[in-house]
């Protein structure tokens, strides 16, 4: 079997919590081999990054270096294709970070590379079975990826349960491997957005609503579901491209990335663009009048429904056991 590596991002020394995500996925592969974590950066933060990680996997690589402080997928890329072994097998999570770095890497190291994967079926005779999600989620397919020259495999957040943190492993400091490291971008500043009347990050219970509201007025229906259930509104990127709602609510890789104990789906298809900001394995409810939208396969809860009708059938019966 190829080795297993794992690239985690971290916020100054935060792990994301999508580590335990792909450390299952890559118990899907194969569940008795070791797998290592890899995490880049500089400074206190790596070292913290680095040590949390080994509390749950085998061992965790760490490199070090002054280009590497901030994500930076052209000056990483390098990194990775003379530290990995030949072969290896190497998982990410699929953001926008990992769209950048992920498909240079298998192409250096000529390695097969499978994007947005949400299931792993396993490895037999050489080829791991994955599954992905095609127009716009609406189409289940399977493929086969030779592992011959390796492979580089991007998984889509939420889609598989945490896993169980090994036992602890070790921190094997990588940076000494690390040979002139040459990018042509240079990280600016950091921009934070602009906080809205409502930091939907800090919410326990989010009502999220996306294109089946159908009208700005209908946003009134989750708003009184969301008055009833001590909630806060949040909304897809539809919504704010239509100016609905401001992007301060915006859930999603271009939008916030939010932690609530329960998520409700309302007329939310599910793409992983919008699922990349939900972390913390919510409880998700999905209400959808399309069977076949790709949030179900991530819900905990799926109603076929229409939300313009089951929207204020809820909010009452809320209100009744209240």
């Amino acid at each position: 079997m190829a080795p297993i590596f794992a690239y985690i991002a971290h916020n100054d020394g935060v792990i994301d919590e999508t580590a335990l995500e792909l450390l299952a996925a890559a118990r899907k592969i194969d569940a008795e081999a070791p797998v290592t974590a890899v995490v880049a950066g500089h400074g206190p933060g790596l070292h913290a990054a680095a040590g949390a990680l080994a509390t749950a996997y085998e061992t965790a690589w760490k490199f070090s270096h002054e280009a590497l402080a901030y994500p930076n997928a052209e000056a990483l890329r390098p990194v990775l294709v003379s530290a990995l072994p030949a072969g290896a097998i190497v998982l990410m999570i699929h953001d926008t970070f990992a769209m950048d770095l992920a498909p240079g890497l298998a192409v250096k190291r000529s390695a097969a590379y499978v994007s947005d994967v949400v299931d792993i079926r396993g490895m037999e005779d050489g080829t791991l079975g994955v599954v992905r999600q095609e127009f716009g989620g609406q189409v289940g397919s399977r493929v086969a990826v030779e592992s011959a020259g390796g492979m580089v495999v991007t998984c889509r957040a939420g889609s598989f349960a945490p896993a169980a943190p090994a036992i602890a492993g070790t921190v094997e400091d990588k940076s000494g491997e690390i040979g002139v490291v040459a990018a042509k971008r240079r990280f600016l500043e950091r921009v934070v957005p602009e906080a809205g009347d409502v930091d939907i990050t800090k919410e326990e219970v989010l009502v999220a609503v996306g294109r089946g509201i159908e009208a700005e007025e209908n946003i009134d229906l989750a708003v009184e579901l969301a008055k009833s259930m001590g909630a806060a509104v949040a909304c897809s990127r539809p919504i704010v491209d239509a100016r609905w709602l401001e992007h301060s609510r915006q859930v999603g890789t271009s939008g916030q990335t939010v932690k609530p104990k329960v998520y409700l789906a309302c007329g939310i298809s599910g793409s992983f663009q919008h699922m990349g900001g939900i972390k913390g394995n919510p409880f998700i409810v999905a209400i959808n009048k399309n069977p076949g939208a790709p949030i179900f396969q991530v819900a905990d809860v799926g109603i076929v429904a229409d939300v313009l009708e089951f929207l204020p059938a809820l909010t009452e019966a809320v209100q009744r056991a209240r």
